[in-house]
């Protein structure tokens, strides 16, 4: 089971408190504390230098970063939307515009691997969202893969450091981390508690937990790759879920058997973490789906690809032999940045909308003589009187003293 965000949300509050409050001090003795073990390299600094940038990238990574950037900024294009003027019936005007943040900040956890999908899912996003100022932070030392991808997304703001002390440094500011607007991204569990706890000071994208999948499939589905699709998944962390449901019990024995012969060779999965389910018909396994909420959901096999249009809980919905989550976690275009562990039910993954607010512009004019009276009612019945006054002073009723 993975731990609870109140196992860690003292520690993070600490820190919190000492970055806000001490600024590049307190962050820097972070940095090198959990960043780098406690023995940073000599001339370490948390933004990375401009050469480092310089990366020469394999050509077929290069290639594949490109096809993911593309095809990330072209749906996320898409989530923008234009401004929209509404008349009512008194006669004024309310439009609603869609303004990007002026400044955002990615995080790309650190780890075992680089992971410059996660990179191209918040930048490319972000920048598609309008954002002209965008950061990524990670933690160091950080890749050349990182930094390759972030040269191509058109980011050369980089800051090596990791943990609760980075988001709190993007929250607050410190002399050498400008604030930012918003940050997104996934973490480990001090990451997202700390995003959750500077919520009040900075947008967030949501709560990130152990990625988890579910397949609903029937009996004319392809089994190996959905054997593979479920493994993958177990790739994440042994924390991960991942459900598969049918309503051929036959195709279930047989997932089952599949799963354990190509888990044998292959070290980085764990074919424990698959739970299985038959159902009495494919609406009742897409219903085991819809209670699950998962992060992806994937629908194999004729009878269950006609229900896609039903789904109502699922971060990202996959649709087709071909359409594995793999592929939506790196180059198909959706963000892989999604809601887990059941937010699915009121969480959307991330867009556009993220890095963007909207704001009302309102004109009355002389829909001012119409309305005065209505909002002077409420207002005196709510016991704000001046709220009443400014409102009738515009038709020259009670004009101010």
């Amino acid at each position: 089971m993975a731990p609870k965000a109140d196992s860690v949300a003292e520690g993070v509050a600490e820190i919190i408190e000492s970055v806000r409050t001490g600024g590049d001090a307190a962050l820097r003795e972070f940095v090198e504390r959990f960043d780098y073990a406690g023995a940073a390299p000599e001339g370490a600094e948390l933004r990375v230098a401009s050469e480092a940038f310089e990366v020469d990238l394999d050509p077929e990574l290069r290639n594949g970063l490109q096809v993911a950037i593309a095809n990330v900024a072209i749906v996320a294009d898409a989530g923008v939307g234009e401004d929209k003027e509404v008349v009512l019936p008194q006669g004024q005007t309310v439009t609603l515009r869609e303004i990007p943040v002026t400044r955002a900040a990615i995080y790309v956890p650190g780890g075992r691997n680089p992971y410059p999908s996660t990179l191209i899912m918040g930048v490319v996003t972000a920048r598609a969202a309008g954002v002209e100022d965008v950061c990524v932070v990670t933690p160091p030392p950080v890749h050349p893969v990182i930094l390759g991808a972030a040269a191509l997304a058109g980011v050369f703001e980089v800051y090596a450091m990791g943990g609760a002390h980075a988001v709190a440094a993007l929250a607050y500011g410190t002399e050498s981390v400008p604030r930012a607007d918003v940050i997104a991204g996934p973490g480990n569990l001090w990451v997202q508690e700390a995003k959750r706890q500077v919520s009040d000071a900075i947008g967030i994208d949501g709560f990130y937990g152990p990625s988890d999948l579910a397949v609903v499939f029937d009996a004319d589905a392809d089994l190996d790759p959905i054997a593979l699709d479920l493994l993958a998944q177990g790739e994440h962390g042994p924390a991960s879920v991942v459900l598969a449901a049918s309503d051929s019990l036959e195709a279930l024995d047989a997932l089952a058997d599949r799963v354990t012969t190509l888990a044998a060779d292959r070290e980085t999965v764990d074919a424990g973490g698959v739970v299985l389910a038959h159902a009495a018909s494919p609406a009742e396994a897409l219903a085991v789906s819809e209670a699950f909420a998962p992060e992806h959901l994937q629908l194999v096999g004729p009878s269950c690809e006609r229900l896609a249009r039903r789904v109502q809980r699922a971060g990202c919905v996959l649709v087709g032999g071909a359409s594995g989550t793999a592929f939506g976690d790196y180059v198909a275009g959706s963000n892989h940045c999604l809601p887990t562990g059941g937010a699915a039910r009121f969480a959307s993954g991330l867009s556009a909308r993220v890095f963007r607010r909207r704001m009302s512009e309102v004109r009355l004019g002389g829909a001012a003589s119409a309305l005065a009276p209505a909002g002077a009612a409420i207002a005196r019945a709510e016991g704000f009187e001046v709220h009443a006054q400014s409102m009738e002073a515009r038709i020259g009723e009670n004009p101010a003293s």
